[in-house]
C-alpha cells in the first residue's frame, strides 16, 4: 500500500494542516464570540470557518484511502487548531473579569491604589481562617486584569485572588485604554 509519501501528496498535507489549524482556531474564537454576544464577529468567523473546512474535508475523502497520510495531516491540524485557538484567545483577551481579592491588611491600601488608577472597586470587610479580612470587588475588563494583578502584588506579593468572567456588566471602566473593542478595530466594523 501506497501511504503518500510523494511530494504532492505532502505539500497537499501541509496545506490542509495548515488549513485546519486556520478554521480550528477560527471556530475557538466564534464560540467565545457567541457566548459573549458578538453576532457580527461569529457569524464572519463561521462563514470562513466552515468554507474551509468543506474545502478541505473533501480534499480528505477524496484522497484519504489511497493517501492515508493526510488523515494524519488533518488530525494534526486540528489538534494543533485547538492549541492556537486558545492561545489566541487568551491574547485577545475578550470580555470581562470579576475580579475578588482577599487581604488581611493591606486591602484599604489597595482600594485607595486601584480608585487612583481610575478603576471602581467595592471594599468589603469579613472573616477569615485567621482573622478579620478585606474583600476587595472590581469588575474590568480582561485585558487589564494582568496589569491590575501586578500592581496588587506590588502591595503584598502573596495576595489570594479569585477570578471569574463576567457573563453581562452594566458598564466597565478602563482608565487607561480606548474605548473600541480589538474585533472593530481589526475589522473596522461601526
Amino acid at each position: 500500500m501506497n501511504f503518500g509519501f510523494d511530494l504532492t501528496t505532502i505539500l497537499t498535507g501541509v496545506l490542509i494542516f495548515f488549513a485546519r489549524i486556520i478554521d480550528v482556531s477560527m471556530g475557538t474564537l466564534r464560540t467565545i464570540s457567541i457566548v459573549q454576544g458578538r453576532t457580527r464577529i461569529s457569524f464572519f468567523l463561521g462563514f470562513v470557518e466552515v468554507s474551509m473546512w468543506l474545502v478541505v474535508i473533501s480534499t480528505v475523502i477524496q484522497k484519504i484511502t489511497q493517501k492515508p497520510i493526510l488523515g494524519l495531516f488533518y488530525a494534526l491540524g486540528f489538534s494543533t487548531g485547538n492549541v492556537i485557538g486558545i492561545i489566541l484567545e487568551r491574547r485577545l483577551a475578550y470580555g470581562q473579569s470579576v475580579l475578588r481579592i482577599f487581604s488581611p491588611q493591606e486591602g484599604p491600601k489597595m482600594a485607595t491604589m486601584l480608585r487612583e488608577a481610575g478603576y471602581p472597586v467595592t471594599i468589603f470587610q469579613g472573616e477569615g481562617g485567621s482573622g478579620p479580612v478585606s474583600m476587595l470587588y472590581l469588575a474590568c475588563a480582561r485585558k487589564d486584569l494582568k496589569g491590575i494583578l501586578s500592581k496588587i502584588k506590588e502591595i503584598q506579593p502573596d495576595t489570594f485572588y479569585t477570578v471569574d468572567l463576567a457573563g453581562s456588566v452594566s458598564k466597565v471602566y478602563r482608565p487607561f485604554s480606548d474605548t473600541q473593542s480589538r474585533w472593530k478595530s481589526i475589522l473596522k466594523i461601526k
